[in-house]
């Protein structure tokens, strides 16, 4: 019960995003979906910890993601910008909610694969559905903390936040191997630089969110090109490997 509660108010979290942006909250809405992935980032943990593990689990895990990070998002971006395109606003609101959708349903019909090399790997198959969420808001984030600056009309173009949106929907459904966060292992002798690395994160956030998920976001889009390379050099030494361990034909016999 408890990690599926908190799976369930990860989507209302999200659904209420939706309801802050028609009232033009726009702080409000980011904030709900925000948290809405941290509580998404701690409800496989604790049922791990629980020893909770469940089937339905799994499924209402993956419908409130696609809820809170597919759709949810797609309104809110429609109501801020996208609803000014002349013809395709719509539509790119759209891509971002079906691409999650895709995103999700290919993870679920590959949970059972044993041959999955990304996650054998420790790598993720796209950007996950909560990154794509954050990610999609750099716009939004620009533009919160360019008020009175003269640039915030530039970052609520459509134009612009169409093009980003597209971007992104391209990015969830991608095959890039990007890093996932069960492959992170914390040497003993980094624990207590991780411990105030989080806790000074958790302070930014409270003090000045936008230019923290600013920050946040800049560092796992420069993460998406080294994880290219880092499953790469992953491939090869896996090559070399299998390479040593395959038998050798015995050499002919001489006449």
């Amino acid at each position: 019960m408890i990690p599926n509660a908190i799976t369930a108010t990860a989507l209302c979290l999200g659904l209420t995003g939706v309801r802050f942006a028609i009232g033009g909250e726009w702080e409000k809405a980011l904030a709900s979906i925000v948290f809405a992935g941290v509580l998404d980032g701690l409800d496989g943990r604790i049922a791990r910890l629980l020893k909770a593990n469940s089937k339905f689990g799994a499924e209402l895990d993956s419908l409130a993601d696609n809820i809170a990070f597919g759709t949810a998002p797609a309104l809110v971006l429609f109501l801020w910008s996208l609803k000014d395109a002349p013809r395709f606003g719509w539509i790119a609101a759209l891509a971002l909610a079906v691409c999650c959708a895709l995103r999700l349903a290919r993870f679920n019909s590959r949970i059972e694969t044993l041959d999955q090399p990304h996650k054998s790997a420790g790598f993720n198959t796209g950007v996950p559905a909560p990154a794509g969420a954050g990610l999609a808001f750099v716009p939004v984030y620009l533009w919160l903390v360019s008020q009175g600056s003269g640039f915030e009309a530039w970052f609520r173009s459509w134009p612009l936040v169409m093009a980003w949106t597209l971007f992104i929907a391209l990015l969830m459904i991608s095959s890039l191997p990007t890093f996932s966060w069960s492959s992170l292992r914390i040497r003993r002798s980094m624990r207590l630089f991780a411990l105030a690395f989080a806790a000074l994160l958790v302070a930014a956030l409270a003090v000045e969110p936008w230019w923290t998920l600013l920050a946040v976001s800049a560092v796992y889009l420069v993460t998406v090109p080294m994880g290219l390379a880092s499953y790469a050099r992953f491939r090869r030494r896996r090559a070399n490997e299998a390479q040593r361990e395959r038998p050798t034909a015995p050499a002919p016999a001489a006449n």
